[in-house]
């Protein structure tokens, strides 16, 4: 670990901060978010994608397959593409029809491989995956707006700028499976070194590919409509995103999966704490940088307008609250001083302004600082690797795991387990859905069948256990008396020394909202644009303003494109 690392470990916001609901749900993504990540690594390393066979109708029904070589590894994405009706299009888990399946698949595909995986693909949760086969995924077409490009772009004519909303897309999401369902492959095949082997990497190069699908399908449909047909062009070329609706099922995922939400945490606030401890001469170019990314977001939220997204704020309530952050930053430039006060870390004195207007200026003003750690780039991607365990060491003193619940736990102090509201909720799946839901304790059906998600109560009782017992008493001894504490008793020992493993939420308290969890969750894939439709669920985007495949072969697949501006101007045609 070097010197700056070991600066910025001493400097990490601590666990009572960070990992408040509160602070989670100002979350954006990074530079070291997934999809970034994924697309500087491919420019870095000279990936190579192209379209291997578009086989479409006019309607944009057919296979699709890119082929991308990564050095010595090879890839095809083979899609599936179909119009279905809009009262089929389902994101949920139980649909049975989409407009897009596709397949990431080892190596290179012919007809006939492709026609074995046509029955398996197009039936995702009945069909069966070869071993060559890494990711599955499916995707809908916006019912807003995929006819609205197709028909401008059929009449020569680019997008109009104001017919799309918080979220544009034109193809959203539903799923994507690996690593063993359905037969998929099994990750562990990846070694370290191999471009699959830093969690996600072939999710998000899935998704990119699904996204570049969108564009083809809009213009290969607009193309049949119309001999005058345009291309997309300009800033449009790149606007769009992959669509995605997340509901509750993510939350618990990071609750059974501790030590990954303390990778993803670590992978925001190593850089955070790093960029902050830095010193900073009023003259250094980081400084111009950072002026020029906060006009950037604050023109980004402006063009949101004052659409509340509950429970989140506007965007242009958000610009409005960055702008005297830009003052602060002109005049550090001009007088190395920040609201009068001379200051050697002006990136901390400007993270602790932004801290007091909230936690979304914050999460605003963390996105834009981070974006000048490119020197954290591989540290980042090597520490997403986690090992997982829950043994339960029986010889520990339960003196010491008091001393551990006591020290990590803290903040359970802020939870009255006699108060019914703390107890409100219960998690289960649905039978018919598939899908995690909440329901009101003693009320609802689904008690017998819950999720396991009650973390700060369990501790809590183990807690009150522990105070009954002698602190040399053994915790295998303990456990024979209380042996309902074995899976508590484990995780706590297995986190311990981890910082960021733990929601300081009580999951099943009545005004528990998942949305900031979920918020979190989605900033670290590198999601943007959260659209709230619920206290449960959320559209967001996936690669708004990422390059497309073919930027990488002429050289201008850059990393520079967080806060993407909308297009302004309609060209009225773009040939190329």
């Amino acid at each position: 670990m070097t010197t700056s690392t070991q600066a910025a470990v001493a400097s990490l916001r601590p666990p009572h901060e960070v990992l408040a609901p509160a602070d989670l749900g100002g979350a954006r993504a990074t530079r070291h978010s997934f999809a970034r990540a994924l697309v500087r690594r491919a420019a870095a390393e000279g990936w190579r994608v192209s379209l291997g066979r578009a086989d479409l109708d006019g309607h944009g029904r057919g296979v699709v397959v890119f082929d991308v070589w990564a050095g010595v590894h090879r890839w095809s994405f083979v899609a599936f593409s179909q119009t279905i009706k809009e009262s089929e299009r389902e994101d949920r888990v139980v649909a049975t029809s989409w407009d897009v399946t596709g397949a990431l698949v080892e190596g290179e595909v012919d007809d006939e491989y492709i026609a074995s995986l046509r029955p398996q693909v197009t039936r995702q949760e009945e069909g069966r995956a070869d071993e060559r086969t890494l990711i599955w995924t499916r995707a809908n077409r916006s019912g807003r707006f995929f006819d609205h490009v197709v028909e401008r772009l059929a009449d020569g004519r680019q997008p109009e700028p104001d017919a799309f909303g918080l979220s544009p897309y034109l193809l959203r999401s539903t799923a994507f499976y690996s690593n063993g369902k359905f037969g998929l492959a099994d990750f562990e095949r990846f070694e370290e070194g191999h471009p699959f082997a830093v969690p996600y990497r072939a999710h998000m190069l899935t998704a990119w590919l699904l996204r570049e699908l969108g564009f083809e399908l809009v213009e290969r449909c607009a193309a049949a409509r119309s001999g005058r047909a345009a291309l997309l062009g300009g800033d449009w070329r790149r606007y769009f995103g992959l669509g995605n609706a997340t509901g509750l099922g993510m939350v618990p995922y990071v609750v059974n999966h501790p030590e990954v939400l303390d990778a993803w945490v670590r992978l925001r606030e190593l850089p955070l704490a790093s960029v902050t401890s830095r010193l900073v001469a009023p003259s250094s170019p980081d400084v111009a940088r950072v002026r020029v990314l906060l006009d950037r977001a604050v023109r980004h939220l402006a063009e949101q307008g004052g659409t509340e997204p509950t429970p989140y704020t506007s965007g242009s309530e958000l610009a409005e609250r960055l702008l005297p952050l830009g003052d602060l930053l002109d005049e550090y430039a001009e007088r190395g001083t920040m609201g009068g006060v001379a200051v050697a870390r002006p990136w901390r004195h400007l993270h602790d302004v932004a801290t007091a207007s909230g936690p979304e200026v914050r999460g605003l003003v963390a996105s834009v600082l981070t974006e000048l750690t490119d020197d954290l780039d591989d540290l980042i991607d090597s520490d997403l690797r986690c090992r997982e365990e829950r043994d339960v060491r029986p010889r520990m003193r339960c003196g010491r795991l008091r001393q551990v619940v006591d020290t990590n736990y803290a903040w359970l102090a802020g939870f009255d387990f006699t108060d019914a509201v703390q107890t409100e909720r219960f998690w289960y799946s649905s039978a018919n859905n598939e899908e995690p839901r909440r329901a009101f304790a003693g009320v609802d059906p689904g008690e017998a069948v819950q999720h396991a998600v009650d973390v700060a109560r369990a501790v809590h009782s183990l807690r009150s256990d522990l105070a009954r017992v002698a602190a040399g008493t053994s915790v295998g001894e303990f456990l024979l008396g209380h042996p309902w504490h074995r899976a508590t008793v484990a995780r706590v020992q297995s986190v311990s020394e981890l910082q960021y493993a733990e929601l300081h939420a009580n999951l099943l308290a009545g005004d528990f909202l998942p949305l900031h969890v979920q918020r979190l969750q989605l900033a670290v894939y590198g999601m943007e644009n959260f659209n709230p439709q619920s206290t449960d669920w959320l559209r967001v985007t996936l690669f708004s303003g990422a390059p497309r495949v073919a930027d990488l072969a002429d050289g201008t697949a850059d990393d520079d494109w967080c806060f993407v501006p909308q297009p302004t101007a309609a060209v009225e045609r773009t040939d190329a």
